[in-house]
């Protein structure tokens, strides 16, 4: 080949070959650490089952313990205070960045964030802007490529529609030779608590032994599964959640139907699921097909309202909120919930399916510390996509996270910097194995999380040194990365036992 035709073709060859991956991100809505049958649950969900099976589990994969936070990290790679809160005033979104990349994009579901997804590099979008709404009749919020939407007066389920309104997406994506990154987020098992009838009556009577024995189960099976040790000691009932045989018949048969409508949901966001493996399958694009499946925060123990007896919330009219009991049961084996930055509040399921692309064994457990903000840097990576550091209307501030692609062929990550978590008053950090903890801006705790992952013993005053060095950088952090001076210095005052919240 001469000089020139060889200059010609170097420079005329697509700079990413066909084989770069499609992606799949999919968040849950308010899902509970053991809450999905392959993290320990009795709660059927065969599709999700096979992905793990078939791909890679995370132990340790971490959230912010919130809807709107663990959205902004999910899709800036940076913490929400850092990346500008709901505003992104100082961050791209993996949407921008893949679409600059030649991606087809898209995403349905539940948006939580300032402007609309078709306003930060969604080519494609159908869903609700708003935090939570009801699951058949929905609200004035939806929305369909930046156009309202009015949602039928029947024949409606957000669960359901998000799925139809992602195959659409996929097979306009197929008109074009572009790879496809679809970001589905369910609302679901948020509250309002609401199941479709088939899957509402299929968990009647399954959850009549109550909390602690459905908890029990759970922690069981998780040691068995191996993601956790056997040697782990679950965290105690709370004082603050009844021993099941002390609550009154009324009220069992109450908590009773809160949990088979979460149930009812939770398999439902799974039928939904297989159907968009099933399209993947038909259209013989799932073994390049990265599918990435977490959680926004655990359980959330907001019970908000009063007891609604002698009803199946089966639909627009009727419907159930969250429950405190059920939430401790749902995060098994940990502490505490939605909100707070102890291990029941962050630890998410991750499970990451890619035929084409894991290397690791099959079914294998990774036990590796991660967390949202590495999504961003994962994607960039395995989709050769570059993530720019300037942009014509926002000031950007470096991503925080780190690809997790080393991960899928078993090798490890390099983090340059301890994992920072924060909501309100609620603060945490994970360095190596070691974790410091505050609730509602108490007096800081410490934990070594490699023998004590339920966070059962207070380790602050035997390594005061260790705690008062993890401070300095958690504080670090608030003033460098996050820019937050006032966060930085927070108002640390007494422990108070036993803990309380009016909403549990």
């Amino acid at each position: 080949m001469s000089r020139l035709l060889l200059f010609i073709a170097l420079f005329t060859t697509p700079l990413f070959s066909a084989a770069r991956p499609n992606i799949v991100v999919i968040m849950v809505d308010d899902l509970g650490f053991s809450d999905i049958g392959c993290y320990g649950s009795e709660i059927e969900t065969p599709n999700l089952d096979r992905l793990a099976a078939n791909g890679l589990r995370f132990s340790q994969f971490y959230n912010t313990a919130k809807c709107h936070s663990s959205r902004v990290s999910l899709l800036t790679g940076q913490y929400c205070i850092a990346a500008g809160d709901i505003a992104l005033t100082h961050a791209v979104t993996s949407a921008e960045v893949l679409q600059d990349a030649g991606y087809f994009t898209a995403m349905t579901g539940k948006w939580h964030l300032k402007k609309e997804p078709t306003d930060f590099g969604f080519q494609r979008y159908w869903g609700h802007l708003s935090g939570a709404c009801n699951f058949f009749k929905g609200d004035s919020t939806f929305r369909f490529n930046g156009e309202s939407w009015e949602v039928p007066k029947s024949d409606f389920y957000t669960t359901v529609a998000n799925v139809d309104f992602a195959l659409k997406f996929l097979e306009e994506s197929r008109k074009a030779s572009d790879p496809f990154y679809l970001y589905l987020a369910f609302n679901a098992p948020h509250a309002p608590l609401h199941a479709l009838p088939g899957d509402y009556s299929k968990y009647k009577g399954r959850y009549d032994a109550g909390w602690d024995e459905i908890r029990d189960a759970r922690i069981s099976r998780q040691k068995e599964l191996g993601i956790l040790p056997k040697n782990l000691k679950p965290s105690p009932r709370p004082p603050h959640v009844r021993a099941w045989d002390k609550i009154v018949p009324w009220q069992q048969k109450y908590e009773i139907n809160r949990m088979v409508t979460l149930a009812a949901m939770i398999d439902r966001v799974d039928q939904e699921i297989g159907r968009l493996i099933k399209d993947l399958v038909e259209n013989q694009e799932l073994d390049n097909t990265l599918i990435l499946f977490v959680s926004d925060n655990g359980a959330c123990p907001y019970d908000r309202r009063k007891p609604l007896l002698n009803v199946e919330p089966t639909n627009g009219n009727t419907f159930l909120g969250d429950s405190t009991g059920w939430a401790w049961a749902r995060n098994s084996p940990f502490r505490y919930y939605k909100q707070n930055q102890f291990e029941g509040g962050i630890s998410s399921p991750g499970i990451v399916h890619w035929p084409a692309g894991l290397t690791s064994k099959p079914g294998a457990i990774s036990h590796t510390p991660v967390h949202l903000i590495d999504v961003l840097p994962t994607l960039a990576d395995v989709t050769q996509s570059k993530i720019p550091k300037t942009h014509p209307t926002r000031s950007l501030h470096p991503v925080s996270g780190t690809s997790l692609a080393p991960i899928f062929k078993s090798k490890p990550i390099w983090r340059k910097a301890p994992l920072h978590f924060q909501f309100g008053k609620d603060f945490g950090l994970r360095d190596g194995n070691w974790k410091a903890v505050s609730f509602k801006g108490e007096k800081w705790e410490l934990y070594d999380l490699s023998t004590d992952r339920t966070e059962l013993k207070n380790l602050a005053r035997k390594h005061p040194e260790r705690l008062k060095k993890m401070i300095g950088q958690w504080q670090l952090i608030s003033q460098h990365v996050l820019h937050s001076p006032e966060l930085a210095n927070p108002n640390i005052s007494l422990t108070r036992k036993p803990r309380k919240n009016h909403e549990w």
